[in-house]
């Protein structure tokens, strides 16, 4: 496999932002409907942007839902948003090894940024496409293909490495090799629904599949 490229989704594939979400589903979903919404329910949210989201909770209050809970989770930030193991090593290997890499999320760049900043992962990320960048978010595969284009790359060489449905679905949608990450908070049985191409226990695995290490 000839893979030079390299584009990852942000929360709960590089960064460990899990419980910060759920947190800000959970406090603003219990300011708007007081009673109704469930940590599982938060869960379920995770992976579409904010809007489509509160869209199904209350449609004609989206937009202040939206700014109840950024607001809540950029407060939040810095003290639940934790690293997760083999990462960091891992991606700064791909930077120093001279890989083409990006981040592809369905947050706002402002707040895919302080994530970085926070992890020290922003030094290796020269291009960061947020759902502020494009017209339409994963799965469509707009997001992926501005990176694409920012790094200089084509899809024959690249790969597309998140945790949900939507980062695999958007990695078909453009046609590249997909990776799904073995801690997604979805859950084994669910991870094996979206029919990834690899599935990674450590961020580490990439190094070989991709050829920087052999097996």
């Amino acid at each position: 496999m000839n893979i030079d490229t390299l584009l990852f989704d942000l929360d709960g594939t590089l960064i460990n932002t899990n419980e910060l979400i759920i947190a800000s589903f959970l406090h603003t979903l219990e300011q708007y409907k007081p009673g109704e919404y469930t940590r599982e329910h938060a869960i379920e949210f995770i992976g579409p942007p904010l809007i489509d989201s509160f869209e199904s909770v209350d449609p004609t209050r989206v937009d202040e839902m939206i700014q109840t809970y950024r607001t809540f989770n950029h407060a939040k930030h810095d003290e639940l948003v934790t690293e997760y193991e083999g990462v960091y090593e891992t991606i700064e290997r791909f930077h120093k090894e001279g890989y083409k890499i990006a981040i592809v999320t369905t947050k706002i760049r402002k707040t895919a940024l302080m994530g970085l900043k926070l992890t020290g992962l922003d030094q290796f990320f020269d291009v960061v496409i947020g759902l502020d960048d494009v017209e339409n978010a994963k799965p469509d595969p707009e997001p992926l293909e501005k990176a694409l284009d920012a790094l200089g790359s084509s899809k024959e060489t690249a790969m597309m490495v998140g945790d949900s449905q939507f980062d695999v679905q958007a990695g078909k949608n453009l046609g590249v090799p997909t990776a799904v990450v073995g801690w997604s908070i979805k859950g084994e049985e669910k991870i094996k629904t979206f029919e990834a191409d690899y599935i990674l226990s450590n961020m580490r695995d990439l190094l070989a599949i991709v050829g920087v290490e052999h097996q």
